[in-house]
């Protein structure tokens, strides 16, 4: 049969199903195929925090969000065109995110008594008209997956298990996505059992002839490539990004860079990309707790490497005293914290924006720590960078804060020239400093106000490390309470007199009254959000924060530049505080903390109404 083919400028996927279901690895195969086809796209996979959650029920539901399209976009998109139910929950879970007339494809064969008692359905929705306001396509995929794999030596268990592969090429016939790309990767993945291979080929090839033979779509539909800058791109995610950073600061710092970290969600990747890497001379330490992985990478530091250690927010709490180490001691650490939702344990597996107060005051006694935040999972990279950069310069612990939504969500990177990565090396101290031939291990550099970094073992520069508080120069150990008042102020001055790119605001005209800033991962909701606001003719300012601590120098002569600013954070206000109580600005705070990134609908009406407003 004929079939029409409709263009469409942009579409948002989510699959849903079982935590066993396999729904982010299908997610992430429609993503690779959508960047190899040239779409600008944004993800958010969103699974439960259990490794197993009982099957079926909606705590073990797991999705994958991908909003793709032909021009530019900031974010996962608001509200599914298209939802994938695996079973019954995954639909329940789901549904509310619907918009009316948005499609369901359904998998029918899961929509059985049992499973739709368990998530109390009295009857099949699929079967009593309460999916009237939606498209809905029931599809009895895991049957037609058994099926097409009936010829191979599979148990019916083992078949169903290739379920996601047909749903797959369904919607990659659905949306005129690539297969050569898909059939690969599962020729590489499954290399040691070829006949596992062979059979989710078969079922994603089924998938896709299922869509093209079937009368239940009579429609394709086509997302032309987006026009993007010339390049080399790849589709990345923001802890793929991160690594890659790190990697790269390592070789433009001239350092070996040693990470020592204890797995934690959702940080572990940054570990597991990184131990990949050990031709770049990258050294991954698995510790045996937050404690040891902190410690082990201040060593690295001690000892000349560019020391990382990543966590997330309750190994930052651990991690707190060796970062006043760090502090104390003036070496170079880089602290990266892929926030999620808490507190305790929290909600690993979802986002948040709550560790901002702990990275600027977590610490005992007066320890300023610098911090820088990327705004998006590409951003990471630079953020990496720059985060080196200052560690290395000013001899100082970095807080880098990421987050669950930057690091497990993806979109285009394009791939910078090497020759345009900045040079961030600096030399080692390797002759006496002092006027008489000592060496002052605490003699500071008269700009940056950092001393000197020394690798141990050099001759004639043996010197004395520890938590107790050093003599000014010298570094000796020292009681004195007018030394001391002089150390922690020159350590204070040190990270506010830190060099950091001024503020930039984006306002059009230049008539706006109200602004809006943020920071992180808040940049694409946010932009997003502006962008409605503007179509509609309304006037608004948009800045973004990537450094956090100090904070750019003209942050306060923007803040009262307009007549309102708001500022929309996943927390209850704590960037908020602190530029009230610094800038003395009645900032507007927006909060929501339900382990979610923003809507840029719902900022949008945030925003508006804080226009209108008196």
């Amino acid at each position: 049969m004929t079939k029409q083919v409709q263009q469409l400028d942009r579409v948002i996927i989510r699959f849903a199903g079982d935590s066993g279901d396999g729904m982010q690895l299908t997610g992430d195969r429609f993503t690779a195929g959508t960047a190899e086809f040239g779409n600008d796209l944004s993800t958010l996979p969103n699974f439960p925090a259990e490794i197993r959650a009982p099957a079926g029920t909606l705590p073990g539901v797991s999705s994958f969000q991908l909003h793709f399209a032909d021009h530019d976009i900031l974010t996962p998109g608001d509200a599914p065109n298209v939802l994938v139910a695996m079973n019954p929950a995954a639909l329940k879970a789901n549904l509310g995110d619907l918009p009316r007339g948005a499609d369901i494809i359904a998998n029918t064969d899961e929509f059985t008594k049992r499973n739709l008692q368990k998530v109390g359905y009295a009857a099949s929705p699929l079967e009593d008209d309460s999916l009237s306001e939606w498209r809905v396509h029931a599809v009895p995929l895991t049957s037609l997956t058994v099926k097409a794999l009936e010829d191979f030596d599979l148990s019916k268990k083992d078949a169903e298990r290739s379920k996601n592969m047909f749903a797959l090429g369904l919607l990659s016939w659905l949306y005129h996505r690539p297969t050569e790309h898909t059939i690969t990767f599962l020729e590489q993945k499954f290399a040691k059992k070829p006949e596992i291979a062979k059979a989710n080929i078969a079922a994603f090839q089924a998938g896709w002839n299922y869509g093209e033979t079937t009368e239940s779509f009579s429609v394709s539909y086509e997302v032309k490539p987006a026009s993007l800058a010339p390049g080399v791109y790849r589709n990345i995610s923001g802890n793929q990004a991160l690594a890659y950073g790190l990697i790269a600061a390592g070789v433009q710092s001239g350092l070996p860079l040693f990470l020592g970290s204890y797995p934690i969600t959702p940080a572990s990747d940054i570990l597991h990309e990184l131990s990949k890497h050990k031709k770049f001379g990258i050294r991954t330490f698995q510790a045996e707790d937050e404690i040891a992985g902190v410690g082990a990478a201040l060593g690295a530091a001690f000892g000349g490497a560019l020391g990382v250690t990543t966590t997330s927010g309750p190994g930052v709490a651990l991690k707190a005293e060796t970062v006043g180490l760090a502090v104390t001691t003036e070496l170079p650490l880089i602290v990266v914290d892929v926030q999620r939702a808490g507190p305790s344990t929290g909600m690993p597996t979802k986002t948040e924006q709550t560790d901002l107060l702990m990275a600027m005051f977590g610490r005992n006694g007066e320890s300023p720590v610098p911090i820088v935040a990327p705004m998006s999972p590409s951003d990471c990279f630079d953020a990496a960078i720059e985060a080196a950069r200052i560690a290395v310069k000013y001899r100082t612990p970095v807080m880098l804060l990421s987050d669950g939504y930057l690091a497990n969500g993806s979109e285009p990177w394009r791939l910078p020239e090497v020759s345009d990565l900045p040079d961030i090396s600096q030399e080692f101290l390797t002759e006496p400093n002092g006027a008489d031939g000592a060496y002052l291990p605490y003699k500071r550099d008269t700009e940056t106000l950092a001393r000197p970094w020394a690798i141990p073992g050099t001759a004639g520069l043996e010197h004395r490390i520890g938590g107790i508080e050093k003599a000014d120069g010298t570094g000796n150990i020292s009681y004195d309470p007018d030394n001391h008042d002089l150390m922690v102020r020159t350590r204070a001055a040190k990270i506010a007199g830190i060099d950091v790119p001024p503020l930039e605001v984006d306002d059009p005209d230049g008539d706006a009254k109200v602004l809006v800033i943020g920071w992180g991962s808040t940049y694409g909701p946010i932009a997003a959000a502006v962008r409605r606001i503007r179509r509609t003719g309304g006037k608004v300012a948009q800045a973004h924060l990537r450094h956090l601590n100090p904070l750019p120098a003209n942050t306060g002569e923007i803040l009262k530049r307009y007549d309102k600013v708001l500022l929309p954070e996943i927390n209850l206000g704590q960037l908020a505080l602190l530029l009230r109580a610094r800038y003395l600005v009645d900032v507007i705070s927006y909060n929501r903390v339900r382990g979610l990134p923003f809507k840029a609908e719902e900022l949008a009406g945030v925003i508006q109404d804080v226009i209108e407003s008196d």
